[in-house]
């Protein structure tokens, strides 16, 4: 999405989503014709609807089924059956948030770093609470691994979709690993 499209809320932008029950509650992907713009988890359908409809309030914006298989995708995930592939995204960011996805997409599944370690690894070891704000304003849970980050200090720390998600999140890749490495 162009940073001018995005700034203006989505203005001139077709975005398609499609809801679904899944094992963390409802999960939410929304998508341009470039990829998804918008994963995210929620307690309700409303609320996820809501958010999508503010962040693009101006672009055009309709329920589909032609979402399908990157839903599925997702689910199958979710339930531990498969490997999250790399999936077609589309979203607005800073030269520094895109260097912060692409070094938590480099965390291995089953794994966790510090907000620090992120840091160092683009370069900025200063930049622990830019680090830690670039995983906050993820827009494409999952895709992005931001859940895979926790605080120097101890703890799970904090996850834009709920605490208990993010537990759920690495306990479920921890068993996937071990059943990788077993079978």
């Amino acid at each position: 999405m162009t940073p001018a499209s995005y700034k203006q809320h989505g203005k001139g932008e077709d975005v398609r989503y499609a809801i679904v029950q899944s094992p963390l509650d409802f999960l939410l992907i929304a998508a341009t014709d470039r990829g998804l713009c918008i994963v995210q988890l929620g307690d309700s359908i409303a609320h996820l609807e809501a958010q999508l409809r503010s962040e693009f309030s101006q672009a055009s914006i309709r329920q589909t089924d032609d979402l399908q298989g990157w839903m599925q995708a997702i689910v199958n995930y979710l339930s531990g059956s498969v490997p999250l592939p790399d999936l077609p995204c589309d979203v607005r960011a800073t030269a520094f948030q895109i260097q912060v996805w692409d070094a938590l997409k480099k965390i291995p599944i089953g794994a966790t770093v510090h907000y620090s370690d992120i840091a160092g690894m683009i370069g900025q070891p200063t930049s622990v609470r830019a680090v830690a704000r670039a995983c906050a304003t993820n827009p494409i849970a999952l895709l992005v691994p931001c859940h895979r980050v926790t605080p120097k200090s101890g703890g799970l720390g904090g996850y834009r979709w709920g605490i208990d998600r993010k537990r759920a999140l690495l306990e479920l890749e921890k068993s996937s690993q071990t059943i990788a490495v077993e079978g």
